[in-house]
């Protein structure tokens, strides 16, 4: 063997080796998944329950990372725009990628261009409330009031576009009466003025609303799902209640950025579904109210575009900075 060959040998093994460290510290990089709301709120409370089972499975870290704003958009466009080969996910509210596109002037991308599908991962209702002390007992009650005095009642919302917005925005469009909207700076607030009747009601996510009802500070009037809530398994759907082709759910997904490589978007979506089929993970996001929808990356791409359709007809008109 010539010192050439030997060389050339050497600086294979010696670059074949290289490459190996490498893959090595791509495959054990940190997986940061981004929430786009603040901490202590329900999409970040599940982001939390849901990321150490994936990094369980993945045998990596995986990193909850708030970046609030805009709607969510803000972690969503950091993500759409990020190499493909990064390790950022979008752990994404429905209502980013589904009521977002249609009110916000500069979205600053497109969610159902510029993110890869992954993995469905949660359903969730929302519930309208009244205060315990309203007069108000049913939704009968409810629509009664709101066609004799046209728009004098009022409902709170976490502000101008969010699903709860929009949730009485499509209630008033199938009553046929007018309902008076006050947005606050986030759910908390409204059900605080709810409790102390300054505003009539609010739709609520299940699981924050859920202890308000148990402890008797409100009163739930019906659930926005096609199916009762096995959190509050006495309380009517809206269709049940007199309003028959009503129907809101709000769902969790992740997705990763724009061209991601496919192999590796195989290997994350079949990770989560993994995990979501776990019966202690499922148990423990059934008592925050939420059920578990697992399913493939076109399964969610098809939910998402069927609910981008119908927020489309609610938000005619609305438009937000």
């Amino acid at each position: 063997m010539t010192l050439f060959q030997l060389f050339a040998r050497i600086s294979a093994g010696a670059g074949l080796c290289l490459l190996t460290t490498l893959a090595v510290a791509q495959n054990t990089a940190p997986v940061r998944l981004l929430v786009g709301y603040a901490a202590g709120g329900p999409v970040d409370a599940a982001a939390r329950v849901f990321a150490p089972a994936l990094a369980k499975e993945l045998g990596v870290q995986v990193l909850v990372e708030n970046r609030p704003g805009a709607g969510g958009a803000f972690a969503g466009e950091q993500v759409a725009k990020a190499a493909i080969d990064s390790n950022l996910l979008f752990f994404a509210a429905s209502p980013t990628v589904t009521i977002s596109p249609h009110i916000q002037k500069k979205m600053g991308f497109d969610p159902a261009k510029d993110l890869t599908p992954l993995a469905p991962l949660l359903t969730y209702a929302n519930v309208l409330v009244v205060s315990a002390e309203s007069p108000i007992k049913s939704l009968a009650d409810m629509v009664a009031q709101a066609k004799a005095n046209p728009g004098r009642l009022s409902y709170g919302s976490a502000g101008m576009g969010a699903s709860n917005h929009l949730s009485g925005e499509l209630l008033e469009h199938f009553i046929g009466a007018k309902l008076l909207h006050v947005p606050y700076k986030g759910n908390a607030p409204a059900m605080t003025d709810v409790i102390g009747g300054q505003i009539t009601m609010m739709f609520d996510i299940v699981g924050t609303a859920r202890n308000f009802i148990s402890a008797g500070r409100v009163r739930a009037l019906a659930v926005t799902s096609r199916e009762r809530n096995r959190s509050l398994p006495d309380v009517p759907t809206l269709r049940e209640a007199g309003v028959p082709d009503y129907e809101v759910v709000g769902w969790f997904a992740v997705y990763g950025p724009a061209r991601m490589d496919p192999a590796q978007a195989r290997r994350l979506s079949n990770a989560m579904n993994k995990v979501m089929a776990q019966e202690e993970l499922r148990a423990q996001f059934a008592t925050q109210g939420y059920d578990v929808w697992t399913g493939s990356p076109q399964a969610l791409a098809a939910q998402q575009k069927s609910d981008f359709d119908m927020w489309a007809k609610v938000t005619k008109g609305i438009t937000i900075d």
